[in-house]
């Protein structure tokens, strides 16, 4: 599936920003108009089910499991990017798309490597068929965060307008059940963790990344929804890791 992409800036160092459960492109608003133009070219993809881009048609047979995600947007980006950046959702997808679309570099923000929702065997399978259990996930996710600001709420509730409710169990049925092992880095790889980290990665995990090659970093005083409560410091985290 070909999915919606924006660009912005004009500048020689191409990046592709990849967000998160219910959001869209639009949610990288503050990093990118805290970057320069004449610097950076950003490309904001949103992924099938979000945003503009289109909805998995079930009569087809169409999913939103993680390989639909990933194979989407490897058909939708070009190979050897400056970088790929993906939050949450978008994080862990990425991890899935480094090794054939080889950007120079990943940067993982707060990456869904972990969730704490059962993935795997009898309790798992009784869990996800809770009746009423995908209303009860999409109202819960249907949140947002004040302290973003009323430009940034405003944008994240057009996004959840525009998100296809029906993935919900999917998705996040398919992440609880794949986690990320902690291995060697593809390309040269940064895993950002905001006060909220262990909610996506396990913090038992972190020091293994360390140890096999990743560079980790800590974004102190931050929620998980970084975007929008700190784009520039958004930014500048994403800038550091390029260096």
């Amino acid at each position: 599936m070909r999915l919606h992409v924006e660009e912005r800036g004009h500048g020689p160092v191409r990046i592709a920003l990849i967000h998160g459960f219910l959001a869209d492109g639009a949610a990288w608003t503050d990093v990118v108009a805290a970057s320069d133009p004449e610097r950076y070219t950003f490309l904001l993809v949103d992924l099938r089910g979000h945003g503009a881009s289109p909805r998995a048609d079930r009569a087809r047979g169409e999913r939103y499991d993680l390989a639909s995600l990933a194979a989407d947007l490897v058909e939708t980006l070009p190979t050897g990017l400056d970088a790929i950046v993906g939050h949450s959702l978008g994080g862990r997808v990425l991890a899935d798309i480094v090794e054939p679309l080889r950007p120079a570099r990943a940067v993982y923000l707060d990456p869904g490597f972990g969730l704490k929702l059962p993935g795997r065997g009898l309790g798992a399978r009784l869990f996800w068929n809770i009746p009423g259990l995908p209303w009860l996930l999409a109202w819960l996710y249907d949140r947002t965060d004040p302290a973003t600001g009323p430009a940034n709420v405003a944008l994240a509730e057009a996004a959840h307008a525009a998100w296809d409710r029906s993935m919900v169990a999917e998705v996040l049925r398919d992440v609880a059940a794949n986690p990320v092992a902690p291995a060697a880095p593809v390309v040269p790889s940064t895993l950002v963790l905001s006060d909220d980290a262990k909610l996506v990665v396990p913090s038992r995990d972190v020091p293994r990344y360390a140890q096999l090659g990743w560079t980790v970093t800590r974004f102190p005083a931050i929620r998980h929804d970084m975007m929008g409560l700190d784009g520039a410091r958004t930014f500048e985290v994403i800038a550091r890791a390029l260096r």
